[in-house]
């Protein structure tokens, strides 16, 4: 607990909490398939505690999960992007205008004709 009283992590004791029901076992079980004892785990999924990394991964082994790394989707700001798209059509237009030049390849279609 921190010095206000709330919790550390609500998130992560959530998840401890979701995995081990999801594995329909008791804390005790988790406890003993991780190699800790209950009262360690009943304060990992009351938030009072957080676990490590390493105990995280092994929590969430035990209950037949894995834990990935997932990069995050930033939003697109629209406002932003459509700023970007106007400067960059300005330059395109600003630019100027060179006709292609030819390939110097024969005409095939009137070989073929």
């Amino acid at each position: 607990m921190s010095a206000d009283g709330s919790t550390t992590s609500s998130t992560t004791a959530s998840i401890i909490r979701a995995a081990r029901e999801q594995a329909g076992i008791s804390q005790a079980e988790l406890a003993r398939r991780v190699g800790v004892a209950r009262s360690v785990m009943n304060v990992y999924e009351h938030g009072h505690r957080e676990p490590g990394a390493d105990v995280l991964l092994q929590i969430l082994a035990a209950t037949g999960n894995d834990l990935q790394i997932v990069p995050r989707v930033s939003k697109i700001d629209a406002k932003r992007s459509s700023r970007i798209l106007e400067q960059v059509l300005e330059l395109a237009e600003a630019l100027p205008y060179r006709p292609r030049r030819e390939l110097g390849f024969p005409d095939l279609r009137e070989r073929l004709a």
